[in-house]
């Protein structure tokens, strides 16, 4: 066994366009980009505002949020297999990444082509943001809840135990409302 070598998990990093690229390519690759920008940026706007339906308790335009958020996530997988077919007619890896695309297209990447790049990946960055907001307004807005129903049921305050999964779970005197090992 040789010491010090070891087979590398990832793989080798994309070579730059030995030959020129047609400029249409290009085009349908930078429209594709622009396509899913605009996806993401629906999301973006679905999120925010699920956000304000959660803020006024809004359940319909919540419950609208849910499936126009599912309906979004299916159109941008549409757009991210158009992506990997113009990819793949490029003659890379299907899933080659945007970050990836400057240093495989080397001087052929247009400067259109490198916006639209950048606002994808900006956008993507604010999504996950967003994201992670409503998600903790999610939880804060369960425990209300809970805590709203205990109070309506006449229960007494909630005391921490353990189930058979060593997980904390919500316990009270002959009810569980619910179990935090979901």
């Amino acid at each position: 066994m040789m010491q010090g070598h070891y087979a590398p998990s990832a793989r080798p990093a994309p070579q730059p366009a030995n030959r020129p690229i047609p400029p249409a390519a290009l085009e349908a690759l930078t429209d594709a980009l622009a396509s899913e920008k605009k996806l993401v940026d629906d999301l973006i706007d679905v999120i925010l505002r699920q956000r304000q339906a959660v803020a006024v308790d809004d359940l319909q335009a919540v419950d609208d949020s849910v499936f126009a958020t599912h309906r979004l996530l299916l159109t941008l997988g549409e757009a991210r297999k158009r992506r990997r077919s113009i990819n793949r007619l490029l003659g890379y890896e299907e899933d080659l990444g945007v970050r990836q695309l400057g240093d495989v297209l080397g001087t052929q990447m247009t400067p259109r082509l490198r916006a639209q790049r950048d606002d994808l990946q900006h956008a993507a960055r604010r999504l996950t943001t967003e994201i992670d907001i409503n998600r903790r307004i999610l939880r804060e807005a369960l425990a209300h809840s809970e805590s709203y129903v205990r109070a309506m049921r006449g229960v007494p305050d909630r005391t921490e135990g353990y189930g058979m999964t060593g997980v904390p779970s919500v316990v009270t005197p002959g009810t569980t409302l619910f179990s935090r090992t979901a």
